[in-house]
């Protein structure tokens, strides 16, 4: 690649995921390349991006309590990231799942995003995101904002001059909300003790003892529409152990209603998280994600997914030889297909669920990745 300035440009940087771990791997593609972001918190990313010129937005300067209470500060988002100053780069990445799609470049600056999802909230988890705002402030406007947001959010999509997908599942809500091409590009995902940053919150871990007896397992932000209450409410019927590993709004929600089979350990950092993927029997994905990293990384150590039949999770889990679906988000529906697993689990083969998850390897990320910055370049 020829010599040219790169910036990088993500959401947020408040709380390590899926996103954060590709940003990282685009952020070790590109070394040199500063990354911008509306809000950074130094202590929860911890050694993640340590050493990168990070440049966050005029919010960073905003009192703690309102970047604690990030809902709030909803309709500033899509003034913020217009604002940031890129005039320099002669190519923009952005890893967006809302609003860093929406930034400003000038004419010959080329700007590729990576879209995680289009803006969930705002389009089709929309009326779910106002039910949940019930009691807070932004409650009784919380339509209008929306109505707002939707409109900017269509505007902002036609500003990159190219999209990429993380998946199929991705690709089609772009052409249906955005009615843009794009192109499909899975998400790295490797083991988690191949990942060589951790969050600061690691020193105050301390070791847990695995239980004997085979067990669930569920890692994931505790937000509501991850229905990790789903699980629980499932395995509190079930009485089979269950482990869940994660941390968010839901997290003393989880703790209140989980029965004595069932254990809620929130964060944790990433060798014991690996510790509790290779000992699990399965691991349980409720949600509908646009791909779906922890499932991946579940299967990375040969444990079978039991995965809701939607979303980007129908692209990476494979019935009946990496895992199984259920057919509905109730934790009756949930509990039935945890049974059907039970009778089939001795017949899955942990080496082939291995070599699956291999198919999204880092590697392949990077190769694909930047093949296509190369071609871009080459025509431009």
């Amino acid at each position: 690649m020829k010599k040219i300035k790169i910036a990088l440009v993500h959401d947020f940087l408040i709380q390590p995921g899926g996103a954060e771990r590709v940003l990282k791997v685009l952020s070790d593609m590109y070394p040199e390349a500063p990354i911008y972001t509306l809000l950074y918190d130094e202590h929860k990313m911890g050694e993640i991006f340590k050493g990168r010129e990070i440049i966050s937005s005029y919010l960073q300067k905003f009192p703690k309590f309102l970047k604690k209470h990030h809902r709030w500060l909803l309709p500033f988002y899509p003034v913020i990231c217009e604002t940031f100053d890129l005039r320099e780069f002669d190519l923009v990445i952005s890893s967006s799942g809302a609003w860093s799609k929406g930034i400003v470049t000038k004419l010959n600056t080329i700007h590729i995003s990576y879209l995680h999802s289009p803006m969930r909230f705002a389009w089709d988890y929309s009326d779910q995101y106002v039910k949940e705002l019930k009691g807070e402030k932004l409650s009784f406007i919380s339509r209008f904002v929306l109505n707002y947001i939707r409109i900017w959010d269509r505007l902002a999509a036609e500003r990159p001059d190219y999209l990429i997908a993380n998946s199929l599942y991705t690709q089609r809500r772009i052409e249906k909300y955005y009615r843009r091409d794009s192109k499909i590009i899975y998400p790295p995902v490797s083991n988690r003790n191949q990942q060589s940053a951790t969050s600061n919150q690691e020193e105050k871990v301390t070791s847990y003892q695995l239980p004997v007896s085979d067990y669930f397992l569920v890692v994931s932000r505790l937000s509501p529409y991850k229905k990790v209450d789903m699980v629980v409410e499932a395995f509190n019927k079930l009485g089979l152990p269950l482990v869940v590993i994660g941390q968010g709004q839901q997290e003393k929600l989880l703790k209140k209603i989980a029965k004595d089979n069932v254990t809620i350990l929130g964060w944790q950092n990433d060798e014991i998280i690996q510790q509790y993927y290779k000992n699990a029997a399965g691991f349980i994905f409720p949600c509908i994600d646009d791909f779906g990293i922890a499932p991946v990384e579940a299967m990375l150590s040969g444990v079978p997914v039991i995965a809701f039949r939607k979303g980007g999770a129908c692209e990476t889990v494979q019935e009946g030889i990496t895992g199984e679906f259920f057919d509905a988000q109730t934790s009756e529906v949930l509990a039935d297909g945890v049974r059907r697993f039970m009778l089939n689990k001795d017949k899955y083969d942990k080496e082939m669920i291995k070599r699956r998850a291999q198919e999204f390897s880092r590697e392949r990320f990077e190769r694909e990745f930047g093949e296509y910055i190369e071609n871009i370049l080459e025509v431009k």
